[in-house]
């Protein structure tokens, strides 16, 4: 069973997301909260497989509190779903920034909401989403170059190849087709970047991708 936090100001929505979200009787809400601070509370106590957060809520906002679940070692193995009705791409990126494994807008289908919790929940950045990568590539217009890149300095040329392909959002599969390579190696790739950029997940992998200039905003490699 996959145990959910839901924060979200609007009780209402609330209420729809918990019976979207137990359709299937393999996820259940475990608790919820109208804004930030009761949500990290509800996070600490109940420590859910992945907290489903809004952005913009009153006393404590979506961003801080997913930073706040990041650096709490406690919580190493919650994951955070940015769910909003906001697509702002400073929203997208701050997010990511702060360590959520996806982002959602609140129009998503009900089956891609509840699998979307399914992938965070099994480890991956939800990344599936066209949004999520064209927003990240449109933010990081004007940055691509200039962030961290010493750290990239010191990857190979496979592992930049991994890099780039993770930041052109494609599954552990396709980068193996792509580079011709197993899937198995490929997340072995994937897993050594993680380590080497210290990176939370995937999700902050591309950031890294775009923001180095390894993939470029038009979405292919730099």
């Amino acid at each position: 069973m996959i145990r959910v936090v839901q924060v979200d100001d609007q009780e209402l929505v609330r209420t729809g997301l918990r019976s979207l979200l137990e359709r299937d009787g393999d996820i259940e809400v475990v608790a919820e909260a109208a804004d930030g601070l009761d949500g990290m509370a509800a996070v600490r106590t109940r420590a859910p497989d992945v907290v489903l957060m809004d952005i913009r809520m009153p006393r404590l906002d979506g961003i801080a509190a997913t930073a706040q679940v990041v650096a709490d070692s406690r919580l190493s193995d919650v994951r955070v779903v940015v769910l909003t009705t906001f697509d702002d791409d400073a929203d997208v990126l701050a997010a990511v920034r702060a360590g959520a494994s996806g982002y959602l807008l609140k129009d998503v289908s009900p089956t891609d909401l509840r699998e979307a919790v399914r992938v965070v929940a099994g480890g991956e950045a939800l990344l599936s989403p066209a949004v999520t990568t064209t927003l990240l590539a449109h933010v990081a217009r004007g940055t691509a170059g200039d962030v961290r890149p010493a750290l990239l300095d010191g990857l190979t040329a496979r592992e930049r190849e991994v890099l780039a392909r993770v930041g052109l959002g494609e599954s552990n599969a396709e980068i193996g087709a792509a580079l011709l390579i197993s899937p198995a190696t490929a997340r072995t790739y994937v897993s050594r970047l993680l380590a080497r950029l210290a990176a939370r997940d995937r999700s902050q992998l591309v950031v890294l991708a775009y923001e180095s200039g390894l993939v470029t905003p038009g979405g292919g490699d730099g």
